[in-house]
């Protein structure tokens, strides 16, 4: 398996540091890849496909893949909003995104089908479950031709939305589209709330297309996003187990590191430095 960075950690929420910049930080403290994060900085919808390759070309120059495409987009923008302006908005931000991600040559974009609520912005609305589902599996169908002629995956990811809450739900809902282009993007750490995160991967077997490893502590049977910690190795992630689990499906792709949290912000090279030590030790030890 291959290491691999999230680019906020290195690169910042809002790219304040240069995408070659951070790809080459990346390189330097020891990572095969780098995840880049679209939606600020250089990486906007805005930008040109003669822009994104020239970037590309300077990764590539640097000796660093690219692992797949990250984004913060849809906490803001969901493709379940029940408004149809939002819900067109996502969609085109979505589109781009699969286009910038055809630059790059990546095979991969990270993306949230839809949440019920967002729970650190209260001025975001509560959306009806139902209603959120509907909405979100008619967004994702209007996204599949595109992704398949530029051959992307669109890969959902566990997160705290309250929707896909469990990982037999999460595959009937990518099964629902009967489509090879939408998978998962597993997270290790976001399923320890509520569940374990070798569980998780036993049931979705080879529907999982990214994987994305943190940690987290349960607290009272659950936790807050103040749980989340700086380090690999500090929290209840079982990684023999998953280790095992990602062996059991045949799991040998990218492992990106997105641990964000810490008391210095993002981004933190020391951190990220520290990160990709453990990383290696885990692999090591497990893979």
């Amino acid at each position: 398996m291959k290491t691999s960075v999230n680019g906020w950690m290195v690169g910042g929420f809002g790219g304040e540091v240069p995408v070659a910049q951070a790809a080459k930080t990346a390189k330097e403290l020891g990572y095969d890849a780098i995840e880049l994060c679209f939606g600020a900085g250089e990486l906007v919808p805005e930008a040109s496909a003669s822009d994104l390759t020239k970037l590309r070309k300077e990764i590539e120059c640097i000796g660093i893949e690219i692992a797949s495409l990250a984004t913060g987009n849809y906490w803001g923008k969901s493709l379940s909003s029940p408004d149809k302006a939002e819900r067109a908005e996502a969609v085109a931000f979505t589109e781009a995104y699969i286009n910038a991600a055809n630059c790059f040559g990546v095979d991969a974009i990270l993306v949230l089908a839809g949440s019920v609520d967002v729970a650190w912005d209260p001025a975001r609305p509560v959306v009806p479950l139902k209603k959120a589902c509907e909405m979100s599996q008619k967004s994702i169908r209007s996204l599949i031709p595109l992704a398949e002629k530029k051959g992307v995956v669109i890969a959902l990811e566990n997160v705290w939305s309250k929707f896909l809450t469990g990982p037999f739900e999460l595959a009937a809902f990518v099964d629902s589209f009967n489509s090879p282009q939408v998978m998962v993007y597993f997270d290790a750490g976001n399923c320890l709330i509520n569940g374990y995160s070798e569980q998780w991967l036993e049931v979705l077997g080879k529907r999982i297309k990214r994987v994305h490893v943190k940690n987290f502590t349960r607290r009272d049977g659950g936790g807050t996003l103040a749980d989340f910690t700086d380090s690999l190795l500090k929290g209840d992630v079982n990684w023999p187990a998953v280790f095992q689990g990602l062996k059991a499906i045949g799991y040998n792709g990218c492992l990106t590191a997105e641990v964000i949290v810490g008391e210095k912000g993002m981004p933190n090279v020391e951190q990220s430095g520290r990160v990709c030590v453990e990383m290696k030790q885990l692999i090591e030890q497990y893979g």
